[in-house]
């Protein structure tokens, strides 16, 4: 299918055939603000609150003028008070409404935890199911402009450690907007986790309102020699090395997670199964992390299945630098995971 293609930007997509009959190109933050804009449209329910979600970029074009259109009531603008406003939408999910919290960095995230970890996500397990919370936390991952130590985490794991909630990380503007619909109306707390650097990534988006499932990954590419599993940013990084591997006669395929949890173990096990070999590209730091949780699955699940040893790909173990030569060896990216693929095959 078309829409499941991946491509890093306008040129990638028209030198890929671009808009055809039927088939509508949209990048990654239009295809968010389109799914917004739909949902704002056919539901009172559904509202949006966040800093900075009535500016005039409207939070890298996510938001742009949705405030005008449908009214401050229901696009507000929100003070620095992270917990308290959370509070204001969790209240706001258990009255009945649906709404969209924007908290624009997810470095700032912990200082909602309380609302989140203590509330939002223990509320339907603790009143037995009689309570839902559908409140949908979207938060943007930094990088570059020298986002440094403070601006640029990725902490999927910690929230995905957390009983009662999804966490969800599109990589293509086609399970942008669905996966953005589906976490609305999933009836409980979702985190949304977004990476800036995909924001103008293109890609087919159809104009209907649809759902991406929660928890179920895609075979972005398929292959025989070595699984990739990746989220995020890293689907990009690994599509890239899997063209590069090919050149080789390495024929990797590609998963992408696009729910971090719950997570889709069997669409891994099945690929490592035919494989045997599984590298992880993840977007945050090795201990702990989602690629632990991966390499876990396969050690449990898929032990007899292995012809090598797993190999995670992640964040070195220190603070995101500031300077740019530094940042540029503190992320892996496609070349990282094309050594992986080789040391798994026994290759040099």
């Amino acid at each position: 299918m078309p829409w499941t293609k991946i491509y890093g930007n306008r040129t990638e997509f028209e030198k890929a055939g671009g808009e055809r009959a039927g088939l509508r190109g949209l990048t990654y933050k239009d295809a968010l603000l389109e799914a917004a804009t739909q949902m704002l449209e056919t539901d009172d329910r559904v509202m949006i609150l966040g800093e900075g979600v009535d500016d005039a970029g409207g939070v890298f074009g996510t938001t742009k003028d949705l405030h005008k259109k449908f009214g401050r009531g229901r696009v507000m603008d929100t003070p620095l008070a992270e917990n308290a406003l959370t509070g204001v939408a969790l209240g706001a999910a258990i009255a009945g409404m649906r709404p969209i919290f924007v908290h624009m960095r997810v470095d700032f995230l912990p200082l909602t935890m309380d609302q989140i970890m203590n509330h939002a996500a223990k509320w339907h397990y603790m009143f037995g199911g009689a309570v839902c919370v559908p409140l949908t936390v979207r938060s943007i991952i930094g990088r570059g402009w020298g986002s440094a130590a403070q601006h640029s985490q990725s902490l999927q794991a910690v929230f995905a450690h957390i009983p009662g909630l999804k966490v969800v990380m599109p990589a293509n503007p086609y399970d942008a907007k669905g996966l953005l619909r589906a976490s609305v109306y999933d009836g409980n707390p979702v985190i949304f986790i977004e990476h800036r650097w995909l924001y103008e990534h293109m890609g087919h988006v159809p104009k209907e309102a649809y759902t991406v499932p929660l928890g179920k990954g895609i075979v972005r590419r398929k292959g025989g020699d070595v699984t990739i599993v990746a989220l995020s940013l890293m689907v990009f990084e690994a599509m890239q090395a899997a063209d590069i591997l090919s050149k080789d006669g390495i024929e990797a395929e590609v998963i992408d997670l696009r729910t971090v949890k719950p997570m889709d173990k069997k669409l891994i096990l099945e690929s490592l199964m035919k494989t045997g070999r599984l590298v992880v590209a993840d977007t945050g730091w090795m201990d702990c992390g989602v690629g632990a949780e991966v390499a876990a699955t396969a050690a449990e699940d898929g032990f007899s299945c292995l012809k090598a040893p797993v190999i995670r790909i992640a964040l070195p173990e220190c603070p995101t630098p500031a300077g740019h030569v530094l940042e540029k060896e503190f992320y892996p990216g496609k070349d990282r995971i094309v050594e992986a693929v080789k040391k798994t095959l026994a290759l040099k």
